[in-house]
């Protein structure tokens, strides 16, 4: 020890200082140890906001990473979606509200890539384990049109215990677009609902859902809610609680609202993990495979016949029933359901702005069996 560290032991106040001065510099160390792990903690999690995985199956094909599913934050666009722009076809990936499922899909060896180039958006759900089989464009917000009335049957499943129950028709009769005894906007080739008319829940959500009827629509959100906006409302509410945060409901029928159709808006995603939701209710489902129907009011003195507006049903194998939506400003999209054969399996496949939309939706649902199987 030289004679200067000497003397400074020898003098309290100096050897005191030169005590605080180690003591204080181990504290600043410790402290940026501990802001650099917190911020590796961050960015952990940061990277994982939108439920974008950080490894896929083409990585680790055994592996299920499951999330909490909170989408909270999502951006408008695709801009920030890393798997949106590095993803293909073999990139599997589970998401966590979905029900437990005890099989769990995986791509099969050599299979190919799904490429859609018509579709806007396009994606394919594993209904039962949450995994998404195929993903383009699935969490940007757009115009999904009567894909919208998929959300409207799950709230009557939930709110109207017996379909049964009288409804009274209103000034719904009045809407634009598709209605019953009118197949398509301007083409009314059969009876009208009219006003004052009392029909059943059934009869309105058999109109909703195989013909797309906007009046059956409005009049079942009205019967619930006492209004367009109320029942809206109640749409974004039981959305948030679902965890489908990339969508904003403005009407029980999916039409926007002119001047606020932004404010309109759903996702690939969030309308595939709605469908697969809606699985648990088989009326929907069964509905949206009938054939066409003549539907009645309550003193049987009117009579309506409904078209299904599904154009390939017969053309599946164990499809499970669909769903078609268009707007000017949504486009032509679609929803489908099936299963595998042995009926244990099933997927939800869904295109969003897609002009070749029936044969698009055969080719996602044929790729899907060949090249993925259940373990």
């Amino acid at each position: 020890m030289d004679l200067k560290n000497k003397d400074n032991l020898n003098n309290p106040e100096i050897f005191q200082r030169s005590r605080f001065k180690e003591k204080s510099s181990g504290h600043i160390w410790f402290l940026i140890i501990t802001i650099l792990f917190s911020l590796t903690v961050f960015v952990f999690f940061r990277s994982d906001e939108r439920n974008i995985p950080f490894f896929s199956a083409k990585q680790e094909k055994t592996v299920a990473f499951e999330r909490n599913n909170n989408l909270e934050g999502a951006e408008n666009s695709n801009k920030n979606d890393n798997y949106a722009k590095g993803g293909t076809g073999k990139d599997i990936f589970f998401e966590g509200k979905m029900p437990n499922s005890q099989f769990q899909p995986v791509r099969k060896e050599n299979s190919g890539d799904l490429v859609l180039p018509n579709a806007h958006a396009s994606l394919i759900l594993d209904a039962d384990s949450g995994t998404i089989l195929h993903y383009n464009n699935g969490k940007e917000r757009r115009q999904i049109a009567s894909l919208t009335k998929l959300m409207t049957a799950v709230l009557v499943m939930e709110k109207i215990a017996n379909l049964d129950e009288e409804v009274v028709i209103g000034e719904e009769v009045y809407i634009e677009g598709t209605k019953v005894g009118c197949p398509r906007s301007g083409y009314c080739i059969g009876q009208r609902l009219q006003v004052g008319e009392k029909i059943s829940v059934r009869s309105l959500l058999m109109a909703m859902l195989m013909n797309s009827a906007n009046d059956a629509a409005t009049a079942l959100g009205k019967h619930i809610s006492g209004s367009i906006e109320n029942f809206s409302k109640l749409m974004n509410e039981r959305a948030k609680e679902l965890g489908f945060n990339d969508s904003h409901f403005c009407t029980p029928s999916g039409l926007e609202i002119d001047g606020r159709e932004s404010e309109c808006y759903s996702t690939a995603y969030d309308i595939a993990r709605i469908a697969a939701h809606s699985m648990k209710y088989d009326v929907i489902w069964d509905i949206m495979r009938l054939s066409p129907q003549t539907i009645y009011s309550i003193d049987g003195k009117l009579a309506h016949d409904i078209m299904n507006t599904d154009q390939v049903l017969d053309q599946i194998p164990n499809c499970l029933g669909g769903k078609t939506g268009f707007t000017p400003l949504a486009g032509s999209s679609l929803l489908m359901g099936a299963s595998d054969s042995t009926g244990k399996h099933k997927i939800v496949a869904v295109l969003l702005d897609d002009p070749y939309r029936w044969q698009d939706i055969k080719t996602m649902i044929d790729w899907t069996f060949d090249s993925c199987e259940w373990k």
